[in-house]
């Protein structure tokens, strides 16, 4: 079994979704797109990804403003609102009867173009949007185990050539560093800044936990993760020293707990990073307990509205 951030339970209701396509509606081995797609041929498109729970799309603001923001970097125009991509989202879920326990993944491309080139000029159409919705919890089981990590050689770019906040269809560097840590026997793959610092993981945002503080790393060169914000949050709420700050490989060997952050996943402890146990090698106190203090902000969010 594929074990990492993403395990889900397995739930046979996925074989029969419905997939968004342009408003349009498809199940789920009907749902294609044309190979002319500006995403499937350059990698030119922004997607974000966010959870339904208890009737609630939770940080739908900070999701969309993070899409708003990947498509003005990368040129895009979106035709519509953020309300009326809400309206979108809402109307692919009420399709498939989703109220909980459900993962969203927004796509949106350029649009289609009349011959393989990387020209924004040569695009035909308007965006492409695709919306695919999938019932997903997170497998307790992996969480109880944790992860372990290996640091790749594939360093996390400089923000003047592909920024890491952008979240973009462009993720063949990422695919690299993962298939790295794979090769290497691990889970998942731990990537350095182009200074050698601590970055980001493949997928996730990393954060250590020394001496009862929180470290993670700074924003200059890790994913723009919604849920490191929430951690970090969440510390400052309940008076736990948190630092964004540059720290290296060194400090993460002799740390006393680590853990990773994602929409999906939450909090996920890491247990071995390059072969080495990291303090106890399991689940530890600290990281539970601001997996709680994570959830619970989660709860007071999904009450609210």
């Amino acid at each position: 079994m594929i074990h990492g951030t993403h395990n889900a339970i397995e739930d046979p209701r996925n074989e029969a979704i419905l997939i968004s396509i342009n408003d349009q509606l498809f199940p789920r081995n009907e749902a294609k797109i044309s190979v002319f797609d500006s995403g499937y041929l350059v990698g030119d498109g922004v997607w974000e990804a966010l959870r339904l729970h208890h009737g609630v799309l939770v940080s739908l603001e900070d999701h969309f403003n993070r899409l708003w923001q990947s498509a003005a970097t990368v040129g895009m125009h979106l035709p519509f609102t953020k309300g009326e991509l809400t309206q979108k989202v809402w109307n692919t879920l009420k399709a498939n009867k989703m109220t909980d326990g459900v993962h969203v993944r927004i796509m949106i491309t350029r649009g289609i173009k009349k011959t393989p080139s990387q020209d924004p000029r040569l695009i035909i159409s308007g965006p492409n949007v695709v919306i695919i919705p999938e019932h997903k919890t997170a497998s307790k089981d992996s969480k109880e185990k944790g992860i372990t990590l290996f640091t790749s050689t594939i360093r996390r770019g400089s923000p003047d050539y592909l920024d890491p906040r952008l979240n973009c269809h462009s993720k063949l560097h990422e695919v690299q560093a993962l298939i790295q840590a794979i090769q290497a026997g691990a889970d998942e793959a731990l990537m350095l800044d182009i200074h050698g610092f601590i970055a980001t993981c493949n997928a996730t945002n990393f954060f250590v936990i020394k001496n009862n503080e929180v470290w993670t790393s700074t924003s200059k060169y890790c994913m723009n993760g919604i849920t490191r914000a929430k951690v970090i949050e969440v510390c400052k709420l309940n008076n736990i020293p948190c630092y964004e700050k540059d720290f290296s490989l060194f400090d993460v060997y002799g740390a006393d707990e680590a853990f990773v952050t994602g929409t999906f996943g939450g909090l996920t402890p890491v247990t071995k990073i390059d072969g080495r146990q990291i303090g106890e090698g399991n689940y530890g106190d600290k990281t539970r307990e601001l997996s709680k203090l994570y959830n619970i902000l989660i709860e007071k969010t999904v009450s609210n509205g």
